[in-house]
């Protein structure tokens, strides 16, 4: 039994022993650890839009609401009974340049042209007898021996009051004739009838409103513009001596729904309002629109009435040195972020021009200008970037 036990303790010191020589041959010949460089940090890749600036115009987005160029209150100079109205006189009806719209009564006027001639008759008798007996007044004198008479024995005064009579007189006939002319009432424009007060066989008094009319051969829009809209267009610019619209201006499209279709006219700017609004601090320019109810031949398009709410494509100047960039191209107000020769991020400030939800319209870049298209996540001025070409439609598309 013992020499068994010293059996087994000399096996179990013996694995001990080579799993100890094992331990440390294994310790001893492990490679020592070997330093390795970390991975180098790759450019951050952008895409960029290379410049090209070209000559063209730019066009100008602005919308308004058409009015007439004249709109009065037709008022009646003379009283009297509504004899006949014209087949115009109808809310909506049309109407010739001195057509007569309304007829007053003109009877009275006729009395008093009648009395008016009476009294001019009476006045060239009495200045026909003054005249008269200035004449036997003169060679009574004569056949006295004196060449010298003083005025009132040569009854001057007497003439000169039969004078100032004869006018006075002709005066009241002319008034009475202007007043039986005034009778007939018209318009000095080819127009419309957009509201009537009186009709036929009514009484109206003299300065009584008759009717509200607007002129139909010219219409008009009123057009806001901001300062950044006004720099792209050649807007005639009314100065002290110049004819208001004398430079001419911008032609202008303008459409409208109606009837559930979109229609278009043709117009041109012709002036600017007399001052900026203070309130939104626009400029509006004057858009007219000639023979706006005029019917197209073969064509269904509608007149261009007042009240119709338009949008309108003013064409703008021409202008050198436009670049398109994509919307996102633009890092703040006036900057984008171009990439240089040595493929350096730089800032660039810019003149932005026109602007829309998908590009944008800039001035101040050289052409061959790599900018950047998209405000980069890693880029910052001044690092180096890996740079790839994109046009700028496709960024700008959704």
């Amino acid at each position: 039994m013992a020499l068994t036990w010293a059996r087994n303790g000399a096996w179990a010191l013996l694995v001990m022993a080579v799993g100890a020589g094992a331990s440390y041959l294994l310790l001893v010949s492990k490679p020592a650890p070997v330093p390795e460089s970390p991975p180098a940090m790759l450019p951050p890749v952008v895409d960029v839009v290379v410049a090209s600036p070209s000559r063209r115009s730019l066009t100008v987005e602005t919308q308004g609401t058409v009015r007439p160029l004249r709109e009065i209150k037709l008022i009646s100079q003379v009283g009297g009974r509504v004899e006949s109205v014209s087949p115009g006189f109808a809310v909506g009806g049309f109407f010739a340049a001195g057509e007569t719209l309304l007829q007053i009564e003109g009877i009275d006027y006729q009395f008093a042209i009648s009395r008016a001639e009476s009294q001019v008759a009476a006045a060239r008798q009495r200045l026909a007898e003054e005249r008269g007996r200035a004449l036997q007044a003169k060679r009574e004198w004569r056949d006295l021996g004196s060449e010298a008479a003083n005025a009132l024995f040569l009854r001057k005064p007497q003439i000169a009051s039969a004078e100032a009579a004869l006018r006075a007189a002709q005066a009241d006939l002319d008034a009475a004739l202007l007043d039986l002319k005034r009778t007939a009432i018209a318009v000095p424009f080819n127009g419309r009838v957009s509201a009537k007060e009186v009709d036929i066989g009514q009484y109206i008094a003299a300065g009584s409103v008759v009717a509200s009319v607007y002129d139909t051969d010219v219409a008009q829009v009123r057009l806001p513009l901001t300062g950044r809209q006004v720099a792209l267009l050649d807007l005639p610019l009314d100065y002290e001596n110049t004819p208001t619209g004398a430079a001419g201006g911008a032609q202008v499209v303008l459409r409208a729904r109606f009837a559930n279709k979109m229609w278009e006219w043709q117009g041109r700017i012709v002036r600017t309002d007399a001052s900026i609004d203070e309130d939104s601090r626009v400029v509006y320019a004057v858009a007219e629109i000639d023979k706006p109810f005029a019917r197209l031949a073969g064509s269904e398009r509608p007149p261009l009435s007042p009240g119709l709410f338009v949008s309108a494509t003013i064409s703008g100047r021409e202008l050198s040195g436009l670049s398109l960039l994509p919307r996102s191209a633009l890092l703040r107000n006036g900057v984008v972020m171009v990439v240089d020769d040595q493929q350096r991020v730089r800032e660039r400030e810019v003149q932005v021009l026109q602007s829309d939800p998908g590009q944008l319209w800039v001035q101040g870049l050289a052409a061959g200008e790599r900018v950047i298209a998209r405000e980069p996540a890693l880029a910052v001025a001044g690092s180096q970037v890996t740079a790839r070409t994109v046009t700028a439609l496709a960024v700008g598309s959704p």
